[in-house]
Formats: C-alpha cells, structure tokens, sequence
C-alpha cells in the first residue's frame, strides 16, 4: 500500500471455483460470477479508482482459505490487510491457537480481522452462544477486528454481543443488509441505531447495490440507509467498501464508487477523507 491519500476499499474478495468450490455462486443470478476472480482483476478493476489499498475479506468458512489470503497480501502491494477466518465455536484456547498458526503463516502480519458467516446461521442468536463468545475473546486478546455479516433479525444478537465484549472492536458488514429492493426500512433502521450507540462498532457503507434491484437500482434509491448508517455511525466510523466482485451481479466497481461518493456528497473534505481510507486505516490498523 502506497501513500496516505487515495482511497481504501474496505471490502472486496477474491475466489477460484476450480480451486475452491463456491455453492452460494450457484444461486439465481451469479452465474457470471462462477469463475476465478484473483488480483490481476482486482486490479484492473482498481486501476482509475484512486484505490491505494484493499482489505480482502474471507468468503469460505476454512483456515486454508484464510492461509492462501495471507499469501496473497504478502505478494500484493495493493492488499492491505486480511480478515480471514476461523471456528469461534471451538473456544478461546483453541482459537487463540488457530489465530497464533495464521499469523506465523506467510504474511501473517497482514491479518487483521476476523470474520464467520453468521447470516447463514439458522439461530438468530448464535452469536449469543457461550462457546462463541469465548472464541471471540481470543479475537480481542489478539488484537484483531470482528466483521459483523448479520442479517437485520440478527441485529438484537449482535448488540447484546458487543454490549458483552466491549474491549473488542467490531465492524458492521453491508449495513446488516437491510431490504433495500421493497423500500422498507423498519425495524432495520431502529436495530441499526441501536448497535451503533455502541462505541466499538464500526460499518461499511458497503453491500448495498445487491440489496436493491439488482437491474434498477438508483443512488436515490440507497441514499435511505445509507443517511440512516452515516448519521447513526457518523462520518468518523463509517468505511467505504465495494464488496467487489459480489457487487458486478448488479454494479461495476466504478458504478459502486460512483454511488458511494454521491451518497458521502454533503460530507466535508475531511470527513469524506475518513470514510474512503482514514477510518479503515484506523481501525484495521493498516500499514502503509
């Protein structure tokens, strides 16, 4: 990563199927995704965005994806920082562990973050589980982020996590992914507000060109969440992400950028500065 200006993407993935089977790119409409995404793309589609830095975050619940992510970073001038995975459920020993074996794995200091699938969990309060909450005290004892990927049920579970853990920093995923293609925005925006009164917790203005109608989406049509996330958060815990290459079932990357500048518009030039590289510098820690 070069320089302090220019812009950090927050969130972005990479994936080979051949490598490693992706089922969710099965799903209706991602047809066009199913094939290998690595940093040759990353970077043409990085290349007229001003983006000085990324944080490649995990797709699959594996150590040795996580392991490969490392590898990548540590080759990859524009790959900041890495939050990868492992199983929280195993408890604080042995994910301390699992954490130790990452970071001593070529380009271990480039792990900064942990993150697991929680919106695929079918208990809504899984993160209220007392083998999870254990695992995620070996997170903050490492020093690392946890990424929230939750769905806006999950929300009530999330809050009384961080309320929990309030030495451990946490950065929202997707706004929580609130129903931005029927136009609702309750009880997202209620749950929302509620977890950001929360110090510890960050969110990435990110995700959201797949939540909307993936033909027909408009900045106008995001511009309600994303007002709801900026003033609940506020410009100074908020971090642009363009959760490439997710984001091309229905956006170009340009497109995403594009529309989170619009939606930052009214923001000063320093806030601005925080929410597309400072705040992710900051609570990544990246280096650079």
């Amino acid at each position: 990563m070069t320089g302090q200006g220019g812009v950090i993407d927050a969130h972005h993935h990479l994936w080979d199927p051949a490598q490693r089977p992706q089922p969710w790119l099965w799903e209706a409409g991602m047809a066009a995704l199913h094939r290998p995404f690595g940093t040759g793309d990353l970077e043409a589609a990085t290349a007229d965005a001003g983006v000085v830095g990324t944080v490649l975050v995990q797709v699959l619940p594996e150590l040795a994806e996580t392991v490969d992510f490392l590898a990548v970073a540590a080759r990859t001038p524009l790959v900041a920082g890495v939050v990868g995975w492992v199983d929280l459920t195993r408890g604080a020993d042995a994910v301390a562990e699992d954490l130790a074996r990452l970071r001593s794995a070529p380009g271990g200091e480039y792990l900064v973050g942990v993150r697991h699938l929680v919106q695929g969990e079918e208990d809504p309060r899984w993160l209220c589980r007392p083998e999870v909450r254990d695992g995620l005290t070996a997170v903050e004892e490492a020093g690392l982020v946890y990424d929230l990927l939750v769905l806006p049920h999950q929300l009530p579970a999330a809050v009384e996590t961080v309320r929990a853990l309030p030495g451990l920093r946490f950065v929202l995923d997707h706004l929580a992914k609130p129903p931005i293609a029927d136009g609702t925005r309750e009880p997202w925006a209620a749950l929302l507000r509620q977890l950001a009164a929360e110090p510890g917790v960050s969110c990435k203005l990110s995700g959201m060109v797949t939540e909307a109608e993936w033909s027909g989406w408009t900045v106008e049509a995001l511009r309600p969440y994303a007002e709801v996330a900026l003033a609940a958060f506020g410009p100074d815990r908020v971090l642009f992400g363009s959760d490439w290459p997710v984001c091309l079932a229905a956006a170009s990357y340009t497109d995403v950028l594009g529309a989170a500048r619009e939606l930052t518009a009214a923001l000063t030039a320093a806030e601005r500065a925080a929410v597309f590289g400072g705040n992710a510098r900051r609570v990544y820690g990246l280096k650079g």
